[in-house]
């Protein structure tokens, strides 16, 4: 991908953390992570250095139910990977806690063998509240992490329901793994997570159950295809996995690299970035204008004060919320 670098509107300090990070510099691309995460002052700078190198890696997200061994599959893809000699980030977002504000991450613990090696790099995030199965910075730390050379990235939702896919909107390919034993089978397949998937991973399947997951993903499927649906003549494969033993791994990485073919013909990958960029570049607007307001005076005294005054009754909230905007935006 070729585009303006943008570094020279940089500061030196940004410059040189981004040059390093570009070279493969593990502490400059902690540095630079940790900065975008928290959404530091110069996080908007360190993006725009890097995005000039970003947008040739394979992103892969892994999604599903709690307790599916996602973390396991994503252990598995990272070693066939690192074994061919590509380089691999992963990003795995965990729950934070609603008392704490702190989060468990697992994934580290899970992927310690790792720890020597200067071709992997993971970076565990809390969601910090935000719903959809990412983190709100999700994926421009995928994208620093992108530029730094890695050129395998792998992302792991947190533990997902029906409707929370925003992985969809980050991923090239994604994979929604389900298992066995959870449950109402039919209920985990309904729309929503069941539409995103590009590709369907069967994991524990040596439990009993697993051929009725995979009959009832077949099924659904032809129904699909009976009502128009196609997906572009792509049908979704069911890849069956004990992530724990490796078995399967090697099936799934051989689905996922025909998924990355299909996606190279005629401007598919193209299509589904553009489809990525037009939400993102929303979500950053609306990211940008609230940083704009409360720069402008809409503190977070200020935003308790309206809210106490609204739920007493005492101002109406579909006429004050236009007057906030223009007495804002006038300032």
């Amino acid at each position: 991908m070729t585009t303006e670098t943008s570094l020279d509107t940089c500061s030196p300090e940004v410059t040189e953390l981004v040059a390093r990070l570009r070279k493969g510099d593990l502490r400059a691309l902690a540095r630079g992570v940790s900065l975008v995460e928290d959404d530091a002052p110069s996080a908007r700078e360190i993006l725009s250095g890097c995005f000039g190198t970003t947008g040739s890696a394979m992103r892969v997200g892994i999604t599903g139910s709690p307790g599916a061994g996602k973390s396991t599959l994503v252990d598995g893809l990272a070693r066939r990977y690192r074994a061919q000699q590509q380089t691999v980030g992963v990003v795995a977002v965990d729950p934070t806690s609603p008392y704490s504000g702190g989060a468990i991450l697992g994934d580290r613990i899970r992927m310690r063998d790792h720890h020597d090696d200067p071709g992997f790099y993971l970076r565990s995030m809390a969601t910090r509240g935000s719903l959809g199965g990412l983190a709100r910075s999700s994926a421009d730390v995928a994208m620093v992490i992108e530029a730094s050379g890695k050129r395998r990235l792998l992302v792991e939702t947190v533990g997902v329901g029906q409707d929370e896919i925003d992985i969809v909107r980050l991923a090239d390919v994604t994979v929604v793994v389900l298992v066995p034993g959870m449950g109402d089978d039919v209920q985990s397949l309904k729309a929503g997570i069941m539409e995103i998937a590009d590709i369907f991973v069967v994991n524990k399947s040596d439990r009993d159950g697993a051929d009725n997951i995979e009959r009832e993903v077949r099924a659904m499927q032809s129904l699909a295809a009976d009502h128009g649906r196609d997906q572009g003549r792509w049908i979704p494969p069911v890849i069956r996995t004990v992530a724990i033993t490796g078995e399967g791994i090697e099936e799934l990485e051989h689905a996922v690299d025909q998924f990355w073919s299909f996606l190279a013909q005629e401007g598919r990958l193209t299509a589904r970035r553009e489809m990525h960029w037009r939400t993102r570049v929303m979500d950053m607007m609306h990211h940008e204008l609230l940083r704009a307001l409360r720069g402008r005076g809409l503190s977070n005294e200020r935003l308790e004060a309206i809210s106490h005054q609204v739920a007493l009754g005492q101002r109406n909230p579909y006429q004050l919320v236009p007057q906030l905007l223009e007495q804002l935006m006038e300032r």
